[in-house]
């Protein structure tokens, strides 16, 4: 099955958007961990695997958390254990559980589960990081200089 992650920045007149807002005024080189994970730059995010929704569309996550967590799940998944992470707005947690070559994909938050192949699912997880790295940079170019950023800044 096919997988999908995406993600979308806040619409006018979310509230979600003053966390891209805030960081104008301030030098986002310098902007620590804690903040980067948790204050700034909120995003919708979706994770769809074929036609199950395992994260629908109105969850918001801040980006580089997301980015971080996704990393840790990449070098799991891709020396063969399980993995999963969470989103700190919420209880959820997505399991990511090894089933030969496929992964088997599921929330805590609700009984969708589906089956994605192993390397289809790696290579889908970075694209969404590099498209998160390209997207902080877009918007603050000094991001590039955080040290917190570079450590998902794949090459």
């Amino acid at each position: 099955m096919m997988i999908q992650l995406s993600f979308s920045l806040p619409v006018v007149g979310s509230p979600w958007l003053k966390t891209w807002d805030d960081v104008k005024g301030i030098d986002p080189a310098a902007i620590g961990e804690m903040d980067l994970r948790y204050k700034y730059f909120g995003v919708n995010f979706e994770l769809t695997v074929g036609d199950v929704e395992i994260i629908p569309k109105g969850r918001f996550v801040t980006l580089v958390d997301l980015a971080l967590s996704l990393s840790v799940v990449v070098e799991r998944v891709s020396s063969g254990q399980d993995a999963a992470f969470g989103f700190t707005e919420s209880e959820e947690v997505v399991h990511l559980r090894l089933n030969g070559d496929s992964v088997l994909v599921s929330s805590s938050k609700s009984s969708a589960r589906a089956l994605v192949d192993r390397k289809n699912l790696v290579d889908e997880i970075d694209k969404l990081i590099r498209a998160a790295y390209s997207r902080l940079v877009a918007e603050y170019p000094e991001l590039s200089a955080n040290p917190v950023v570079r450590r998902f800044a794949l090459d």
